[in-house]
């Protein structure tokens, strides 16, 4: 048995290791086989050599984070410790300031955070259409919003175009008081966060107020033609697929689009089918056209989303496995 010693002296002790130890506890369970004990500004590390050295590099991550950022949430410090390569690195230490893209009010850094958001950003910079599928609190919507805002901010287009589906999840928000745009407001809500985390309120309320950046439902963007805009479809996946045909020949000239979608949340009434799967399977082979897939590693929100996503995934999967024993299941048997 081996033993090492990790000095925490240039980040805060109790950021590192948590409330009540939270953090620590997750550096255990990733490292099971090793003896792990804090000691003030101190990580002692008992065990095989193997990994005592795999613990290291990993906490030696998190410090390096830590002296860049301040702190750190539960959720990444558990994205960091899962990272098996060289790229976790480049998602969660900020060592190239090329990597941002927009800085938000005071300061605050607006960038890729995992490897496929990154993907989606190379993406976007190489095509101009971009279709980016998966769960929730996989940052689609997040990064799209910051790479439109990057746009604006570089000049390389005049205005961002944000549209989603009225489609009510769930819910019904017919009978709410105020006009169409209040009733409409809550579908667009998420939306108008991201930006409020992207551009300062004074700036974004004289965007909106000019038209630079125009909140909409989809059923708005019939008969018109965008140019020179960066355009974002979220939540195609409650899109039928005349309306994502719509939005798609609204794009002109020297216009940008991503699509962002997530096909396990349909909101659509029962008779009518996303148009969603169907543009990601036809559109496939078109140069100019990439599909970017997220899944479970990207979640950016609470550390536990990522274990709903699973639990709700492995019971869809169960669901499809019973209807299709049921289906191939002999007549009269």
């Amino acid at each position: 048995m081996t033993e090492t010693i990790i000095n925490l002296e240039t980040v805060n002790p109790i950021e590192f290791f948590g409330v009540n130890n939270g953090k620590l506890d997750i550096l255990k369970k990733k490292f099971p086989l090793l003896k792990i004990l804090s000691r003030g500004t101190q990580i002692k590390l008992s065990g095989a050599p193997d990994q005592i050295g795999q613990a290291k590099e990993k906490i030696e991550l998190l410090i390096q984070y830590l002296e860049r950022n301040g702190n750190v949430s539960e959720n990444y410090f558990e994205q960091i410790l899962g990272g098996d390569d060289a790229e976790t690195v480049d998602n969660f230490v900020e060592r190239n300031p090329n990597d941002v893209l927009v800085f938000g009010p005071n300061g605050k850094s607006v960038r890729a955070r995992t490897a496929n958001q990154k993907r989606m950003v190379t993406a976007a910079d190489k095509n101009d259409i971009v279709f980016a599928i998966g769960p929730a609190g996989t940052g689609k919507t997040y990064t799209a919003v910051a790479l439109a805002v990057r746009a604006l901010k570089n000049k390389s287009v005049k205005k961002i175009i944000l549209t989603r589906p009225a489609v009510e999840a769930g819910e019904s928000l017919g009978f709410l008081p105020g006009d169409l745009k209040e009733k409409i407001d809550p579908y667009l809500r998420p939306l108008y966060d991201a930006l409020d985390d992207m551009i300062p309120a004074d700036k974004l309320g004289y965007y909106m107020s000019t038209r630079v950046i125009e909140i909409a439902p989809l059923a708005y963007m019939r008969g018109r033609t965008l140019d020179n805009a960066f355009i974002i479809l979220d939540e195609a996946q409650n899109a039928t697929d005349l309306q994502i045909k719509m939005f798609l020949t609204r794009i002109g000239a020297n216009a940008k689009a991503i699509i962002t979608g997530d096909l396990t949340q349909v909101d659509l009434p029962k008779h009518q089918k996303s148009g969603l799967e169907k543009a990601t399977r036809i559109l496939r082979n078109i140069d100019g056209i990439t599909h970017i897939e997220l899944d479970e590693d990207d979640v950016v929100r609470h550390r536990l989303v990522k274990a709903i996503i699973k639990a709700y995934d492995k019971d869809f999967e169960r669901q499809q496995e019973y209807f299709n024993n049921q289906n191939q299941r002999p007549q009269g048997s």
